[in-house]
């Protein structure tokens, strides 16, 4: 399996690593769990669950950094605060992650895909710029950020990046235009862990708002035997990922 990794920094002097598995295929933007780094998803199995896809050419994988210890788990800072800092991530993806994809792969729709905190940047990045990122693979997520030990007056940049609330208002033309391109897979197991984070119940809430809206979408709950963990994800992955390559 072709395998590099590449250090990028945006205009703003933000800087991550991204690691790519695979020749050729359908982009895949892979995010970690939370504070996780580029290497996470190899060192954890989840590219060797969809080694086949990869040598096969039909996906490659772009695995990045987070900032979340300096965004949204920097929990002594107020929730707007950590919200407001989470811009800079967003900015490093689109102008530093997504040229280099463009680059290396062509033009076409790049798909989200992320567990637990990494399922969260995925919705929330394919909600917020799905001209770019039409689909998002969700696995065990919770997209509401107002329940992440906040604290603090909320402004505009929680709301704007809460997806349980701004996706509840849509409307009018932006509405319509989502309805026709965007698609999301949320998937939750039922077992250990998938309540403490919140997951649980999470996740079905965002399918009923997305279902309300008319948004594509489709919600896979596993069973009481499927913890908020490595394995679960891997056969998630395993399970779901052919469908969008």
């Amino acid at each position: 399996m072709r395998h590099y990794s590449v250090h990028l920094s945006a205009p703003d002097g933000a800087a991550g690593t991204v690691a790519a598995y695979g020749h050729w295929g359908r982009p895949v933007l892979a995010f970690p769990t939370e504070k996780g780094d580029a290497g996470e998803w190899a060192a954890n199995g989840m590219v060797a669950a969809v080694e086949p896809l990869i040598d096969a050419g039909r996906i490659k994988l772009y695995c990045v950094d987070s900032f979340d210890a300096g965004t949204w788990s920097a929990h002594h800072l107020p929730l707007e605060e950590r919200a407001r800092r989470h811009g800079r991530y967003e900015a490093w993806l689109l102008e530093a992650v997504v040229p280099h994809i463009r680059a290396d792969t062509g033009d076409g729709d790049i798909l989200t895909a992320g567990c637990s905190l990494g399922a969260y940047h995925a919705l929330n990045l394919a909600f917020r710029r799905a001209d770019l990122f039409p689909q998002a693979l969700c696995l065990s997520g919770n997209y509401d950020p107002g329940t992440w030990r906040a604290w603090g007056d909320s402004g505009d940049a929680v709301y704007f990046n809460n997806p349980t609330a701004y996706a509840a208002n849509l409307h009018g033309d932006h509405l319509d235009w989502l309805r026709t391109r965007l698609y999301v897979q949320l998937v939750c197991g039922q077992g250990m862990w998938e309540d403490t984070t919140g997951a649980l119940a999470s996740t079905p809430r965002m399918a009923a708002i997305l279902a309300a809206k008319g948004i594509p979408h489709d919600l896979d709950m596993w069973g009481p035997d499927v913890p908020h963990d490595w394995p679960s994800w891997r056969a998630q992955l395993a399970h779901h990922l052919p469908r969008f390559c």
